[in-house]
Formats: C-alpha cells, structure tokens, sequence
C-alpha cells in the first residue's frame, strides 16, 4: 500500500509525540491509533523513563483496543508509529488483532544508528515486524520523515550525558 496525505497527516502526530516524550526525559517514541473512518482512538508516547521497559505507546495502544474495540474494529483500524515496532509491541499487536501498521524508520535503521552512536545493544532483539507476525500488513520506513526522527534519536541516544 502506498502511504497517503493522511497516513503523513498522523504520522506528524507521531513525531510530535515524539518530542513531547523527549522534552519529558523520556525515548522519543510515539504512536496513534485510527479508526477506519479515519477518527484519531488513542494515542499515546513512550513512558520508560522511570524504569519499567514495557511502557511503549505501541504496547499501550494493544491494550487499550483490546478493551475498547471489537475484533472487527480492531482489524480495521491502523497504528502510526514513528519507529517500527519492537518484539513486544509487534506481538501484543498480532495478538489483539489491529490491523495495518505505518511506522517512519525501521528497526533495522535504529539498530544501526545506535550501534553508530556506540549505545549498547538491547536486552531484546530488533526484529522487523512480519518475523513476529508473518501476516501483518506494513508500510515503512517512510523516508521523507526520517531524518527528523534520526535527529529526535540522535537527541537521546548519541547526545545523552555519560553517567
């Protein structure tokens, strides 16, 4: 699938997520969930900082559908994400249903930028998208909006204080 004016509409929404968890102290990732007639149900930012790994916007928007929304709906509606899913996040969206997933940069572009930077790898693997679930529709990296989420990273990551 090709990605339209409005799939870039929400992924600035993303970005702006983005900043929000950064200017926060927080990882600068952020997610929006769409209904198929295109009205904004969730969306959420990273909530890391203060220890617990799980708090990925992408994990809180699982939930929240799964609590919300019927399988139906579910499958019908589209998650942004201004970077690829995690394994976590890949699985709890496999599990619940949702359907198409648009993300800016990829988890093989973050791999890369943070083994540039020197940042010590994750305790879990980077795995793409359809190793986790083989059936999912994806659309991404969207190029045009990736050096602004390499510079949000970059900020993080490459940037942060020794401590």
């Amino acid at each position: 699938m090709t990605v339209t004016a409005q799939d870039l509409t929400h992924l600035r929404r993303c970005i702006d997520l983005a900043r929000e968890a950064l200017a926060a102290g927080d990882e600068p990732f952020g997610s929006v969930l769409v209904a198929a007639d295109g009205t904004v149900l969730f969306e959420d930012r990273n909530r890391v900082k203060d220890g617990d790994a799980t708090q990925h916007p992408e994990f809180a928007i699982s939930r929240w559908a799964a609590g919300h929304l019927s399988p139906e709906e579910r499958a019908a509606a589209t998650v942004y994400t201004s970077g690829e899913h995690c394994p976590m996040c890949s699985a709890s969206h496999g599990w619940v249903g949702l359907g198409r997933i648009v993300y800016i940069t990829s988890s093989a572009q973050f791999r890369a930028w943070l083994r540039e930077w020197g940042v010590p790898a994750a305790p879990v693997a980077s795995l793409p998208i359809g190793e986790i679930v083989p059936g999912a529709v994806t659309d991404g990296p969207v190029e045009e909006l990736v050096a602004e989420v390499e510079e949000l990273y970059r900020a993080c990551f490459a940037e942060r204080p020794s401590t």
